[in-house]
């Protein structure tokens, strides 16, 4: 992704600022991609892994980026309380 966009990117439910999500935390989330325990905001459970994502700096919300583009929707961000789920 273009480092230079996250400068104008903002989450669309807080209207905070993005940044990329760090290496182990997407490693984590797509794990549990991978097993089927993700959802989007809307309840569709997520069943493609991310080679990018962008996190809300509270850290609360993450948002796919595919193919170098960020998808800023409020239905597709997953809550990063995901990860803390047994």
């Amino acid at each position: 992704m273009d480092r230079t966009l996250l400068d104008i990117v903002c989450c669309p439910v807080t209207r905070t600022p993005l940044e990329l999500l760090p290496e182990r935390e997407l490693a984590a989330l797509n794990e549990r991609i991978a097993a089927r325990r993700i959802k989007s905001r809307d309840e569709t459970i997520v069943d493609e892994p991310m080679t990018e994502a962008l996190v809300t700096r509270a850290g609360k919300l993450v948002y796919p980026v595919r193919d170098g583009i960020p998808v800023l929707l409020e239905d597709q961000a997953m809550p990063l309380s995901q990860l803390e789920a047994p």
